[in-house]
């Protein structure tokens, strides 16, 4: 399986230091390095990185991580929506893959990082005062947004990786960063008449596969539909006078 670049760090130096240790164990007796041997084993499973494939549904919303969710909050005026939304909260186990995964395909807006502080991502205030990255996502093939994706630290979780930048095209289930050591991601879309939600509290979801909502897909503008009559006919009397 892929193992996540961005873990090459952690993953070297738990082999030397392991190493090391379980070396030194072992020369009294062997069974005492098995339980170095397993946690370097969980090290480097902590980073896999696996290939998420799957076709998705106009109005899909994938999941943007692994793990359990343990929120689903309703809001009648999200400041960063700009009206009704709902948040769905994902916490990450020390077990889950913590890549974290655009949930829909679209255009970077902006981005904001906050300096907070490392309660448990299962606290119910974790997603306001924790250290956190917010993603906030122009949608494309007219799915209402923003779409907005919160990277929020945990209790041993102190370092957030993005590698996505503003402006920058992402397509549903696109691997942007990861968390590393537990942690909790968040979804925030706006709540309109026919958004659904698909999941709930207490689900295993997998991010890139698991859809967690679907919203409604604008019909076409009249007047698009009228400049694309307009053009289809313009280019029927080319045609005609060529001939």
């Amino acid at each position: 399986m892929p193992i996540a670049r961005e873990g090459l760090r952690e993953m070297l130096l738990s082999t030397l230091v392991l190493g090391i240790v379980g070396l030194g164990f072992a020369y009294l007796a062997w069974p005492l390095a098995l339980p170095f041997v397993v946690v370097w084993i969980w090290v480097i499973a902590f980073f896999r990185d696996p290939k998420r494939v799957r076709t998705y549904a106009p109005g899909d919303l994938c999941a943007p991580a692994d793990g359990t969710v343990t929120e689903i909050v309703e809001f009648e005026d999200n400041e960063h929506i700009g009206g009704p939304a709902v948040r769905i909260g994902i916490f990450l186990s020390l077990f889950n893959v913590h890549i974290n995964r655009s949930p829909c395909a679209g255009c970077i807006r902006s981005m904001a990082y906050f300096k907070g502080e490392f309660l448990d991502a299962r606290h119910p205030e974790s997603g306001q005062r924790n250290e956190s990255n917010m993603l906030v996502i122009d949608p494309e093939a007219k799915m209402p947004g923003p779409v907005i994706v919160r990277q929020v630290a945990g209790l041993v979780a102190r370092r957030i990786i993005c590698n996505a930048q503003v402006n920058d095209q992402m397509t549903i289930g696109h691997r942007f960063g990861l968390i590393k050591f537990g942690s909790r991601t968040e979804l925030i879309i706006p709540r309109l008449e026919g958004t659904q939600i698909l999941v709930s509290i207490g689900q295993a979801v997998k991010g890139g596969l698991t859809i967690m909502a679907t919203q409604p897909i604008a019909a076409p503008d009249k007047h698009d539909e009228k400049a694309d009559a307009s053009e289809k006919k313009s280019a029927d009397d080319s045609q005609v006078a060529t001939r």
